[in-house]
């Protein structure tokens, strides 16, 4: 199994918990010290590094499969949410596009032919809550998201019958560094019902055992997403009024 963005946060809780479920783990950060403490804990690989660029990744992949012989489980888990709007800087659009979906892209495509030709294979990609819903205050983190799902939902609709098996993890709120980098929109929107990073683990490994499509740490989700799907003007007046309150508390 494979996590990017494993050394810390989501990541670094994924790897323990499925190291602990008797998982062999390579761990990738582009902070190689934590990806080396993180490897350590679980008793598997350091391989830090760039999980979005094609050189990183064909790195990456070519050094899990020195490590396990196949991999079995990718865990698209590095991300960034850059702050901004429409007029957030083009490097945070290109980051942001980088980063949280050209990467699952490119992992994938070295990955399927390996997979397709014995007929397995898991792709758990972490999307956020944010890929169903919005992200207020961050444009390029919502739309790139959106595209993270995108991709995930095209790899399981177009591979499902010839054994890959693709997983959207969804959660809301989590504490880790990411959610400290939102400021006050991630205090006012995300922390009151903010999950350990060690309960969205346990979520997705249930969510696999369960062969689970859409992993949603926060159950409540599910009915956000309900309403965005059949009643959109009244969702977006109602997430409007969010964006009302924030402006008012200064928060944006």
């Amino acid at each position: 199994m494979v996590v990017t963005g494993g050394g810390r946060g989501i990541g670094a809780a994924l790897a323990r918990a499925f190291a602990a479920a008797g998982a062999r783990i390579v761990v990738n950060d582009l902070d190689a010290d934590a990806a080396h403490a993180v490897a350590e804990d679980c008793g598997g690989t350091a391989a830090p590094g760039d999980a979005a660029s094609a050189e990183g990744l064909a790195a990456l992949v070519g050094q899990a499969r020195a490590a396990l012989g196949e991999i079995d489980v990718w865990c698209a888990n590095a991300g960034v949410a850059p702050i901004g709007g429409a007029d957030a800087p083009a490097a945070a659009w290109a980051s942001a596009w980088e980063v949280n979906v050209l990467a699952h892209v490119r992992a994938a495509e070295l990955l399927l032919p390996r997979w397709l030709e014995r007929g397995g294979g898991r792709f758990l990609a972490t999307v956020s809550a944010a890929g169903l819903l919005t992200m207020l205050g961050s444009a390029p983190y919502a739309v790139s998201k959106h595209g993270a799902l995108a991709f995930a939902e095209w790899l399981s609709a177009t591979y499902r019958h010839r054994g890959l098996r693709v997983h959207a993890l969804c959660p809301q709120g989590v504490r880790t560094d990411m959610l400290t980098s939102t400021g006050a929109v991630g205090e006012a929107l995300l922390a009151p019902t903010a999950l350990d990073a060690e309960d969205v683990a346990a979520a997705a490994l249930a969510g696999l055992r369960d062969d689970r499509f859409l992993i949603l740490p926060h159950p409540e989700v599910a009915e956000y997403y309900r309403g965005r799907a059949t009643e959109p003007d009244r969702w977006l007046a109602g997430v409007n009024r969010l964006q009302q309150g924030l402006e008012r508390s200064g928060a944006l």
